[in-house]
């Protein structure tokens, strides 16, 4: 029986008295002031294992009765009132934590951060319904209602819900798509014509684009909800995974390189044409560096100057922000400013700058979104719905993290969609959680969706009661406020230097997902985008890294070879490992480089020992012949000088290779090794598979690595399987993989158990051949006091003897002993 014993000082040490094996020291053992620490010894001592055996003797699975369907259904629908309370409470987990509210301690915190939060939320819902392609107001819509049903729904304490640059962007874009500006010029209400030619004025009605964007809008909010609460529903929280960090990164800085062109020709005061699509901001770039020389001064003056202004509002914040209690409203405060201000100089009649314009006051009664619509907008929906649930997750996740408590991902999708479902019955675009309001509130002292609810409930005191006074706000305000909002995302470039020195393969996803979404919109971006990462997914399997084991003298450690210069081979075992699961897409990529890196490749194997066993055919021929010859010469009297080549070699103590009856095939074949040439490490005579890291194996890779099995024990090289597990031996086992050729004696726990049974079973052939060369020479003894006769006296016989015998004894790797009679 094989055992195994390991230990920090080498192989056999025992443990230290008193001390169980495994175990470290004890507290005697602790070092002293200024001694050396103490090693800690890993000692083992137990049988070498394979799975056969495991199986049969120490593994036992637990019994389980088999649950019927009916049995399972029921469980699943059953009705109690834990249930009820679990499903009331995942549901509506304001009610788990709304009653034990800790008033004194949350309450001003979260005061505080609901008014800065709801103050910063007027601005942007009034920016960010521009983005949306629709009027201002729809924006603060949009600002109240999600909100004030996240605080219901919603897991996270900190994230801000409303309207966000990237969402909103590419709403805008799916609106002017199918509303563009084109479709709406009418007939002018004069002509001039005279007596000999007649004009035409074609103008453009704004209220009828405007009613019709905002029902393309209220379609794709409503079919986002759904989307977001099917996969709620579903379980579908997951899918956020799929959106890699590299490529959301990338993504959003695209849609801010969109969101500031877009909003150029606001700051500089230009009409142009909205262009939506494949090259739009391309377009959009020429359209405005085509009309730069209708650039309004009065406009672009104002936008630059709160521009500065906002930008130094941010930095002091961010500098100061451990000494102010609350932020500078800095977006307010300009928002104030410059309605007072062009109020006050009627900037819109006076220097022609555009303002935000009329703002109906209080709120709209619900009405049903066209359906009509939905086939035109399902496939935005998609990608707007699956953006804006990773968006908030990612949010969400980062502030549980920081403060210490967990979100549901599936829940949040369940939010999302109630939010954007709902609230689309009210005329709202759909909306996820804002970077910048979400920092503001948790920064302020936000502890629970308390501070949404407050500053849901101030932008609602805009809408009812002074929504008006914002209608002579100028729009390049809103559209300084948006640019400087973008600052964040724009310092994400800084991430291609990092991501050069750490990964190449995500720095490709970034700038694939960047350079797409720029040239090709954000909606085919998109889809570009998560191909791509899906692509690099591929690739990774498709060219994973492979290497040759060794093991580290007197441990069970086994680690690169070429890598660490302590790690050594075993004499005639190669030991395989790649890092990659085996499955139909790189199962022959494994095959190819498991015979490349162990240099045993059977076919060839095969091949020459076809050829020695065909050269080995002919010698024989050769040698009948010459005998035959020889035979005739003697009858005829014809004498030769012939010299027994076998008897001067027998003299010797040996006998030539290539006449010895006992030189088999496969010894030959193994001893001039894979290469045909003699390895310096001897022949390979096993490999062992480390799948160690293989997570699962489909029906195609299980019959590539039986097929090799087979190739291999037909080149009399045995094949291995070690680390495998449970999950993957079950697999194994539901694919049959298992059969004559392949046992589950083949399969061991650990890549050193293997290797002990490898070494155990090539040793026993010597240990055989050893022990009847002992017999043979006691018989021997035996029959010579028999007879009387002592073994020296008898020397001159058995000299005789051999004269006439030929014992030949050959220690091959099978243990053979074979006796030649002359």
């Amino acid at each position: 029986m094989e055992h195994e014993s390991n230990s920090a000082d080498g192989p056999g040490s025992a443990p230290e008295p008193g001390s169980a094996p495994g175990s470290g020291p004890g507290p005697d053992s602790a070092p002293g002031p200024g001694s050396a620490p103490a090693t800690l010894r890993y000692h083992v001592d137990r049988d070498v294992y394979s799975e056969a055996r495991l199986h049969s003797s120490v593994l036992h699975k637990r019994e389980r009765d088999p649950k019927g369907l009916c049995q399972r259904v029921g469980e699943h629908v059953r009705c109690s009132r834990e249930r009820v309370k679990a499903g009331a409470l995942s549901l509506l987990p304001i009610v788990s934590w709304l009653p034990v509210y800790p008033v004194k301690e949350y309450l001003i915190g979260d005061l505080v951060s609901g008014l800065s939060t709801g103050v910063m939320q007027l601005p942007q819902g009034l920016a960010y319904a521009m983005l949306a392609a629709v009027p201002p107001v729809y924006g603060l819509y949009s600002s109240f209602y999600p909100v004030l049903l996240y605080t219901f729904f919603g897991t996270s304490r900190h994230i801000s819900i409303g309207t966000f640059a990237v969402i909103s962007l590419m709403i805008g874009g799916v609106a002017v798509r199918e509303a563009p500006d084109a479709m709406f010029y009418v007939l002018g209400n004069g002509t001039n014509a005279t007596t000999t030619t007649t004009t035409t004025t074609m103008v453009l009605d704004v209220e009828a684009r405007d009613a019709r964007r905002v029902q393309l809008a209220v379609a794709l909010t409503t079919l986002v909800g759904l989307i977001q609460l099917l996969l709620g529903v579903l379980r579908f929280g997951f899918v956020a995974i799929y959106l890699t960090e590299p490529l959301v990164r990338g993504f959003t800085t695209a849609a801010a390189v969109h969101v500031f062109v877009s909003q150029l020709k606001y700051l500089l005061g230009i009409k142009t044409e909205r262009y939506s699509g494949p090259l739009s901001v391309v377009w959009s770039v020429v359209a405005v560096a085509t009309n730069i020389r209708d650039t309004n001064l009065s406009t672009m003056l104002v936008g630059l100057v709160c521009m500065v202004f906002l930008y130094g509002v941010k930095e002091v914040n961010e500098r100061f922000k451990k000494k102010l209690p609350v932020p500078i409203p800095g977006e307010i405060i300009v928002v104030i400013v410059s309605t007072g201000v062009s109020y006050g100089m009627n900037l819109f009649q006076n220097y022609q700058v555009a303002v935000v314009g009329k703002i109906p006051t209080g709120l709209l009664p619900p009405a049903l979104p066209d359906h009509t619509l939905f086939s035109a907008v399902a496939a935005d929906s998609v990608a707007i719905a699956v953006v804006g649930f990773s968006m908030g997750i990612s949010l969400a996740k980062i502030f549980a993290l920081k403060h210490g408590y967990s979100v549901d991902g599936n829940q949040e999708l369940i939010a999302l969609g109630v939010c954007n479902f709902v609230s689309s019955f009210f005329q709202t675009f759909a909306i996820t959680c804002s970077m910048s309001r979400s920092l503001v509130q948790e920064s302020t002292g936000g502890r629970t969706q308390i501070a949404g609810l407050l500053s849901s409930l101030v932008v609602l005191l805009v809408v009812v009661a002074i929504g008006f006074v914002f209608e002579p706000l100028p729009q390049t305000v809103l559209a300084a406020i948006i640019m400087v909002n973008l600052q964040g995302m724009f310092k994400q470039l800084r991430d291609i230097p990092t991501l050069w020195r750490t990964s190449h393969i995500e720095l490709a996803i970034w700038i694939v997902a960047f350079v797409a979404s720029v040239l090709l919109g954000l909606d085919y971006g998109l889809m570009v985008s998560i191909s791509f990462a899906i692509i690099t997914v591929i690739y990774r399997t498709q060219s994973p890294k492979s290497m040759l084991l060794g093991q580290i003298p007197n441990t069970g450690l086994y680690y690169d070879v070429d890598q660490y210069e302590e790690c050594v081979e075993c004499s005639g075992i190669k030991i395989f490992h790649m890092n990659s699961s085996i499955y139909f897409a790189n199962s022959e990529l494994y095959i190819t480089a498991l015979m490349q890196k162990t240099g045993v490749n059977p076919t060839a194997l095969l091949a020459r020992k076809a050829q020695q066993k065909k050269r080995r055919k002919k010698q024989e021929r050769e040698a009948e012949k010459k005998s035959t010859i020889i035979k005739l010469d003697v009858d005829k009297g014809v004498s030769h000088a012939v010299v027994d080549v076998r008897l001067a070699v027998q003299a010797n103590g040996q006998v030539p290779e290539s006449t010895s009856d006992w030189d088999c095939e496969e010894t030959l074949f193994l001893e001039e090794g894979p290469e045909g040439a003699g390895g310096t490490e001897g022949a390979v005579h096993t490999i062992i598979l480390d799948f160690s890291p293989v997570s699962f194996i489909d029906s195609v890779g299980a019959k590539a690595i039986k097929s090799v099995v087979k190739e291999y024990a037909a080149a009399d090289v045995c094949v291995f399987i070690a680390g495998c597990s449970r999950t993957v031996l079950s697999q194994l086992r539901t694919l049959q993989f298992f059969g004559q050729v392949v046992t589950p004696d083949v399969v061991f726990p650990t890549i050193h158990d293997a290797v002990l049974h490898c070494q155990l079973s090539k040793s026993r052939p010597l240990l055989l051949l050893l022990l009847l060369l002992l017999l043979l020479l006691l018989l021997l003894l035996l029959a010579n006091e028999h007879g009387g006769e002592s073994l020296i006296d008898r020397t001159p016989v058995i000299q005789q003897d051999c004269d006439d015998w030929m014992i030949p004894l050959a220690f091959q790797d099978r243990g053979a002993l074979s006796c030649c009679m002359h």
